[in-house]
């Protein structure tokens, strides 16, 4: 074996490294500036919703603006004018704006 191919062969070792090392770097920018944020703020809705209880006003995820009357272990129960009451997912509740400006 010559010497120049003895280099040629670390070269190739080298870049195979530095490729390894560059896709590595990339999937932890990814991480900390999409993935890590968006967990936090799911957590931070999940946390708002469990706050949530009874007589507080919310709105679905389609947009019906409502108060809760009764809260179960998957769903809520919203009355969304008087007498008139929609079961809805757990999840597809938020606190309405208008009630965190009021508190």
């Amino acid at each position: 074996m010559s010497l120049l191919t003895i280099l040629l062969q670390a070269a190739a070792g080298q870049s195979q490294w530095s490729g390894i090392l560059m896709m590595v770097i990339i999937v932890a920018i990814f991480y900390f500036l999409m993935i890590r944020p968006q967990q936090k703020k799911q957590k931070e809705i999940q946390k708002a919703r469990e706050a949530l209880k009874t007589g507080d006003k919310v709105v679905t995820a389609g947009g019906i603006y409502g108060k809760i009357k009764e809260i179960g272990d998957i769903y809520m129960l919203i009355e969304i004018s008087d007498g008139v009451r929609i079961r809805v997912d757990k999840t597809s509740v938020f606190a309405s704006s208008e009630d965190a400006q009021q508190k």
